[in-house]
């Protein structure tokens, strides 16, 4: 669980430079400079939130994968070394 919060923690890093310290470095003698800054703010807010659903979902997952009795037995025997549970 520790190394979701550090993964977390990267990445919150990584999109807050992105969005607060890249806007103020936009040269001050173009004309677009306002469009520039919010195009950057505004892409690093929209990805990272898309990044934070989709590993926040990945995180705790509603339902786990769906596999029938034969796969779940085949399972069993690769791994447990041929024991089967009844």
């Amino acid at each position: 669980m520790a190394s979701a919060w550090i993964t977390l923690l990267i990445v919150t890093v990584i999109w807050a430079f992105i969005g607060i310290v890249l806007p103020f470095v936009v040269p001050r003698k173009r004309a677009d400079r306002g469009i520039i800054q919010l195009m950057l703010a505004l892409t690093a807010f929209c990805c990272y939130l898309f990044w934070l659903c989709t590993f926040l979902m990945q995180l705790n997952p509603l339902f786990g994968p769906q596999l029938k009795s034969e796969v779940i037995k085949a399972l069993y025997w690769e791994w447990d070394n041929g024991e089967i549970p009844e």
